[in-house]
């Protein structure tokens, strides 16, 4: 299988298994991929989500040129935009998603970790968006998130350059939230997934939904976005679980309604 999906206690675990080409993204790995996010999407029983790749080299080293770059599309799937849609080629998913970086992150693995919300890096970790020495642009949000995400020095550098960089030049970035040894990567994104999902699952939808849409907004904008989505927090039973769970003194019994 080109991917391995599980789920266990709301969270879901998509990894990328191509060990032996540097878990490179293939056709038939983007169809998955883009199955496995729509899953993540629509299940109520799904709450968060962890991607990572599989061994101790590569998170994913992006695409498959072999099989991907001599493909020679019609000039009418450009249209086709919501076709197999990906998280980093603008499927909107709501609930968290946490990268566990274990190796190479290149190309398409740099766009898909910039389109996820919490970033953990193994130390030997290399990044970066090659895709300029091969004629060709860092698509599926390397020229968009990349600039939104970083300085722009810093975004022009590692675009134009194709340099690769070290995770420890990624934390310094901002580019990811912590480096942890080898052997504790993933049970550090379990962590993090099992801390999130103790909170209200709709309350954290909103908040990254919110976070996301209206960062570009002006600011009356945005505080309106955010008072609609409270008034409409406030009419469901999690918001009548929380306030009494917390009067009670005890953990609170969040559903997602």
């Amino acid at each position: 299988m080109a991917l391995i999906f599980e789920v266990k206690n709301r969270i879901a675990t998509i990894t990328i298994n191509r060990p032996e080409v540097m878990n490179a993204m293939d056709p038939e790995t983007y169809q998955e991929l883009s199955n496995a996010w729509t899953e993540v999407r629509d299940n109520p029983e799904i709450w968060a989500a962890i991607v990572t790749g599989a061994g101790d080299k590569a998170f994913t080293a992006g695409a498959d040129l072999k099989k991907t770059i001599t493909q020679r599309p019609e000039k009418s799937e450009l249209f086709l935009t919501q076709r197999e849609l990906l998280l980093n080629r603008g499927l909107e998913v709501w609930k968290p998603i946490i990268s566990a970086v274990n190796g190479y992150c290149l190309g398409g693995g740099v766009t898909l970790l910039l389109a996820t919300d919490i970033r953990i890096a193994s130390p030997n970790a290399t990044f970066g968006l090659s895709e300029v020495k091969r004629g060709i642009l860092p698509g599926n949000g390397g020229t968009q998130r990349t600039l939104r995400q970083l300085p722009y020095p810093i975004a022009m550098d590692i675009l134009l350059t194709g340099r690769s960089f070290s995770a420890e030049e990624a934390l310094k970035y901002g580019l990811i939230n912590e480096i942890v040894p080898q052997e504790e990567l993933m049970s550090r994104a379990i962590e993090y997934a099992e801390r999130i999902i103790e909170n209200a699952p709709l309350a954290v939808s909103a908040i990254k939904e919110l976070a996301l849409k209206s960062q570009y907004l002006s600011l009356q904008d945005g505080l309106r976005m955010e008072q609609i989505l409270q008034s409409f927090l406030q009419g469901t039973e999690d918001a009548i679980e929380g306030p009494k769970a917390f009067a009670e003194k005890r953990k609170p019994q969040f559903i997602g309604k």
